[in-house]
């Protein structure tokens, strides 16, 4: 299913009551208002039948390939899964920094606790980050401004503002990863999680 926003999500069944349209996506139902859907489209393959994910053993030392196959596991565009991982760590799972984020995709320990995921192991940390990522961009309609905002500066901030905080590291963090995005995407496939890009007026 795309939105107008440019958001697409994959799901497993969705129902149209009165004037919304209610998704399955995996234990969870989304709802979004009909009229803000563009499409909905057969995907080849059901869920049961896409290739299980690759080992997290033959991806250990390679952090592309972790990001990838988190990405993957999550259903969220690689290039912008990587985009985050670059601008947080330059792609090193050793990088903490000073307020105690860990690894790749610099995961808090309290978020990497609610996610259930070690973020010391970067097969996880990837995991968390992305499903950290589709989380926001669902809660958010596809909006990849208001998530990075959410990612880098929490969802509490993007509350407490309607909107982008007006902190300087904040939209220094989005204009970098949008950056970053953009350069990768230019040469990838269409996305399985369109991140729309970022509004100025945001």
């Amino acid at each position: 299913m795309c939105l107008k926003s440019g958001f697409c999500l994959r799901a497993d069944s969705h129902v149209l009551r009165d004037q919304s349209l209610s998704l399955q996506v995996g234990l969870g139902i989304i709802e979004f208002p009909a009229a803000d859907v563009i499409s909905i489209q057969q995907l080849s393959e059901s869920p049961s039948q896409a290739p299980p994910p690759r080992n997290l053993a033959e991806t250990h030392d390679d952090p592309e390939a972790v990001l990838r196959n988190a990405a993957d596991v999550e259903g969220v565009d690689r290039d912008f899964v990587r985009s985050v991982a670059r601008i947080e760590s330059h792609l090193r799972q050793q990088a903490v920094s000073r307020k105690g984020a860990i690894g790749l995709m610099q995961i808090m320990p309290s978020t990497a606790r609610d996610l259930h995921v070690d973020p010391a192991q970067a097969e996880e940390n990837a995991l968390g980050g992305a499903k950290y990522l589709r989380m926001l961009l669902l809660r958010y309609h596809g909006n990849s401004a208001l998530a990075l905002a959410a990612y880098n500066a929490g969802p509490g901030a993007v509350q407490r503002y309607a909107g982008v905080p007006p902190y300087e590291e904040t939209r220094s963090y989005i204009a970098k990863v949008t950056c970053e995005y953009d350069q990768l995407h230019a040469k990838a496939a269409p996305p399985l999680v369109a991140a729309k890009k970022p509004n100025a007026k945001d």
